[in-house]
């Protein structure tokens, strides 16, 4: 199976921000991956199940928002890098997190595309959503590393 190797830039809705966390990466990228602990220390999502070691092709499920998403890992570089998505409820996204070494901390990117027939219906709520999302689970992945 052949997997995105990046977000859809040309998507109708491209996320962007980024982070400094004063953590050690190794700390910073095990809390992220660990998908499982995702609930214990960030509260908007509610469930989350990974059933093999994550890698690419795995899949994982959680619950956001009351809405079920199943994802795909489509990339991983270890301790630097990880690309997963899938269609859920009508959307395709494709979601990308660097990590970054800084001094004594991490900067953290995430990108995410949307795409589909609801973020064409709703673009600019939709935008905003995601946007908070991304920030809210930023802000959550800084306190539980530092």
């Amino acid at each position: 199976m052949t997997y995105p190797t990046t977000i859809d830039e040309n998507a109708p809705i491209v996320a962007d921000h980024t982070i400094r966390i004063a953590a050690p990466l190794d700390r910073v990228w095990q809390l992220h991956t660990d998908i499982g602990s995702w609930p214990a220390w960030l509260s908007a999502i509610t469930e989350a199940r990974l059933d093999s070691p994550v890698a690419p092709g795995a899949t994982f499920h959680w619950v956001t928002a009351g809405l079920s998403i199943d994802s795909t890992v489509y990339a991983v570089d270890a301790s630097h890098r990880i690309l997963w998505g899938g269609p859920a409820h009508g959307i395709t996204g494709v979601h990308e997190w660097t990590f970054t070494e800084d001094g004594d901390g991490v900067v953290v990117r995430t990108r995410e595309s949307w795409a589909g027939a609801p973020v064409d219906a709703d673009r600019d709520n939709l935008a905003a959503a995601l946007n908070d999302s991304l920030g809210t689970w930023l802000d959550a992945l800084k306190k539980a590393a530092e």
